[in-house]
């Protein structure tokens, strides 16, 4: 996922917003998108919000909120969120996770059934689904060609997925990426890399807001759902709302692989730990059972 950016104030962004306007402005942002600015945070939101009042030409903070409550008020939300969030992800970053694919989960899947559906959720610019993407090409599918995987990755920031569908990234993003990996699928461009075309049409891509219990509730029946370092910038109860919705879209018996370094313990007991080597993935039971919270779902 997009995380919150860390760029430091200029001198004409600091106190644009008195200490109603921020609680105001980070209580709307809450409600709409589960992201909470903290009172130590408050820099973060007060830098973001002066440049959107420079390229606004608007005075103050409370002609901002005028702004985000009038009739552009959903494309100014959408410039906001954009700005509060920004690209921090890498090609390669969870091996752990693919060798727990190919070792253990998807042996079993493909004894059984040839169709996989995986979504990766707060997919940023594209680099987690890509790189599933290139690691089924290069590791399944010679060994079992009839599979077919359908790979969705979604993301908050409009900005960032637009990156994720040209599919360009420099240095920083490509650094993990082995070398025949890099030869066998990019193109370079300069001093840029773009995926290649087959591996660009495994994935699509599509605006999500994780917090949007409508839109999440139509994301349904899939096998695998990633969702690394995102959690960590809701709180408890957008955490368990989110993982809820997690619940319910996957099918019996699939996983949810959050971050290394994060847990759902106190969040969901509805899903069962597995532990593969160091990695801790988590399994919604095969059949419903009368113990799990969101049997409903």
């Amino acid at each position: 996922m997009s995380l919150l950016a860390r760029l430091p104030l200029t001198p004409q962004q600091q106190g644009v917003l008195s200490d109603a306007e921020f609680q105001q402005l980070r209580q709307l942002i809450y409600e709409k998108t589960g992201i909470y600015f903290q009172d130590n945070k408050r820099y973060l939101l007060e830098s973001r919000v002066g440049r959107r009042l420079n390229e606004l030409r608007l005075p103050n903070g409370r002609a901002y909120l005028h702004a985000l409550q009038n009739g552009q008020a959903r494309e100014e939300f959408r410039h906001l969120v954009n700005a509060i969030t920004i690209n921090e992800t890498y090609f390669f970053r969870a091996p752990g996770h693919l060798e727990v694919l190919e070792q253990h989960i998807l042996p079993e899947w493909l004894r059984t059934r040839h169709q996989i559906r995986i979504w990766s959720a707060g997919c940023s610019s594209g680099e987690e689904p890509y790189t599933l993407a290139i690691f089924l090409r290069d590791r399944i599918l010679p060994r079992h060609p009839y599979a077919r995987f359908e790979i969705i990755g979604t993301d908050i920031n409009t900005n960032v997925l637009q990156q994720a569908q040209q599919g360009i990234y420099g240095d920083y993003a490509i650094r993990n990426v082995p070398p025949e990996y890099l030869q066998r699928y990019f193109v370079r461009q300069g001093d840029r890399y773009q995926v290649r075309e087959e591996i660009r049409k495994m994935v699509k891509f599509q605006v999500l807001n994780l917090a949007d219990a409508v839109a999440m509730n139509a994301m349904r029946n899939f096998d695998l759902i990633i969702c690394a370092n995102v959690l960590i910038y809701f709180d408890d109860n957008m955490k368990r709302r989110v993982v809820q919705s997690f619940y319910r879209s996957l099918v019996p018996g699939g996983y949810l692989f959050i971050g290394f370094s994060e847990t759902l313990y106190g969040i969901s007991q509805a899903f069962q730990p597995v532990r593969f080597g160091k990695a801790i993935v988590y399994r919604k039971e095969a059949e419903a059972s009368e113990n799990s919270p969101y049997r409903h779902g």
